[in-house]
């Protein structure tokens, strides 16, 4: 089922089957567990600050930003997360903090916990504090900041319950900051991977989004041979997102837990791969946070998420980096 945010009621969305928890039991042991509770920035104060590939070349084309568009598509994303259960925690903007609401980057949700990051650009350094003192005053425990190198959260997944792959493009997130963020991990006996690539792509997830225990999207054109196999490893199937996508956001998703995806309704073609490989998804008009280098996973800090299910086992299947065959089974089938 498709459903687009911006014509569809938000309670047409799949809510999810459970019943919300009576009490709060913060932490996220994965990109996919039913999502509960998250963090939002209201986008009062965003603008286009040309401080990454896609928002400066968005700036060359011309690109008109509004913030009272950015409002209207912020308060429709969180729509849809209430209307699918979703409880949403909106922190206040600041005219100091012009990136505040791609809140995934400043600080991450782990199992034990919320940590502050240090972000590499000077006009984000603050946002981790401003997040974290947030958070605490509504329960949320902290565990401590990374004050080694740079490290963003947007470069980290989940991936499953144990292993946490850490992006490094040497510019947002460095190696110090990666490994100061890995060793974390790896003190609670979690598998830690570093992938290293090219600062062009921003963070990680840009190019690779979990979608349940098994499948992820992709940028196979992109994305190392040694991380795709990697990740193939783990028994998880690649779906297939372009070298165009990816700088359109196109692989810039939320999982909701239970096969529910938010992504951009400008992600037209994936979202309707999504949707033949059985997945509810839901379109939300973000093209005030796309043009400025952020989608649905960078505007969404998860603070809860239900444990993730176990892994059940996979048959054998053919090798998943099947651009070619998913391009010319959904070539033309533009729209929803």
């Amino acid at each position: 089922m498709l459903l687009d945010a911006t014509i569809l009621p938000p309670d047409t969305f799949p809510a999810a089957d459970a019943e919300s928890p009576s009490r709060h039991a913060w932490g996220a042991d994965s990109e996919y567990g039913r999502l509960t509770d998250v963090l939002l920035c209201a986008p009062t104060h965003l603008k286009p600050v040309p401080c990454c590939a896609v928002t400066s070349a968005n700036l060359r084309r011309g690109f008109d930003y509004s913030v009272g568009e950015a409002i209207r598509q912020h308060h429709a994303l969180e729509a849809v997360l209430r209307a699918s259960g979703v409880r949403c925690h909106v922190v206040g903007a600041s005219p100091q903090l012009p990136d505040l609401a791609f809140a995934r980057d400043a600080t991450l949700m782990t199992p034990w916990g919320l940590v502050e990051l240090n972000l590499a650009t000077e006009h984000r350094r603050a946002e981790g504090r401003h997040i974290a003192r947030f958070a605490a005053a509504r329960g949320v425990p902290l565990i401590g900041r990374i004050d080694q190198g740079t490290v963003e959260g947007g470069d980290v997944c989940l991936v499953r319950p144990g292993t946490v792959i850490i992006g490094c493009s040497g510019e947002r997130t460095n190696a110090r900051g990666a490994r100061a963020l890995a060793e974390l991990f790896e003190r609670h006996g979690w598998r830690a991977y570093v992938h290293a690539f090219d600062p062009h792509f921003l963070h990680l997830d840009t190019q690779f989004a979990m979608l349940d225990a098994n499948r992820a999207l992709a940028a196979v054109d992109v994305l190392d041979d040694a991380f795709l196999a990697f990740v193939e490893g783990l028994g998880i199937e690649l779906v297939p997102v372009t070298y165009k996508e990816v700088q359109q956001l196109g692989g810039n998703v939320l999982s909701l837990g239970g096969g529910r995806i938010v992504s951009a309704a400008s992600n037209w073609r994936v979202n309707r791969v999504l949707l033949g490989l059985g997945y509810d998804v839901a379109a939300v008009d973000l093209g005030q946070f796309t043009a400025c280098g952020g989608g649905v996973h960078c505007l969404t800090l998860p603070l809860a998420r239900d444990a993730a299910p176990p892994v059940a086992p996979q048959p054998a299947r053919a090798a998943s980096r099947r651009g070619a065959s998913f391009e010319a089974r959904h070539a033309g089938r533009r729209g929803a």
